[in-house]
């Protein structure tokens, strides 16, 4: 009898460890972290189809994200999607001869430097000023305009529009699937 007392609390303690464990894996992939696997080439040359990468919920529960962060955002086609920030609210975007102008100043992306070397014809990115796609001149508060890297082939707020800030679920820059591929990208 004292056997089946000891089992049974053993058991019972198993089963306890076990619904704790499986509470905070719920509670970090939920409010902290989450994986997400790259469907599509939107973003090369950067990311890669396939890539699975970690999107940090954490610092988009309290802040806003920055110029140049890649983040995950629920799209209008009930699909998420995973593009590069732009433009941040009051901001006026312009492309003008595959060049970047926030609110008139040319800005670098360096991470394209890599697609537009391998360009023969034309440009990566078309010539658009952000009225012609929105028809507002500054990005409104609560707003981001977003693009994938591989200009020529994303879905991107050319497409769809500004990207409201409460759809963002998180930023990422860990890709850590597959295991030859291992980094951090910017």
């Amino acid at each position: 009898m004292e056997q089946t007392k000891k089992e049974k609390n053993e058991l019972f303690e198993w089963a306890k460890a076990l619904l704790i464990a499986f509470a905070v894996a719920a509670i970090i992939r939920y409010f902290l972290f989450t994986p997400i696997v790259v469907d599509g080439d939107s973003m090369m040359p950067t990311l890669e189809n396939g890539d699975r990468m970690i999107v940090n919920k954490i610092g988009y529960k309290i802040g806003s994200p920055d110029r140049f962060d890649i983040v995950v955002f629920h799209a209008p086609e009930q699909k998420d999607y995973i593009k590069r920030v732009i433009g941040l609210p009051g901001d006026h975007v312009e492309y003008k001869d595959d060049q970047l102008y926030i609110n008139g100043e040319p800005i670098d992306e360096p991470y394209l430097d890599q697609y537009k070397a391998e360009i023969v014809d034309g440009n990566l990115t078309g010539n658009f000023k952000l009225q012609d796609i929105v028809q507002t001149d500054v990005i409104p508060e609560g707003y981001v305009f977003v693009m994938g890297d591989n200009r020529r082939f994303s879905k991107d707020s050319r497409h769809i529009g500004l990207v409201d800030q409460k759809e963002i679920i998180g930023n990422t820059n860990l890709i850590f699937w597959p295991v030859s591929d291992i980094k951090i990208v910017k």
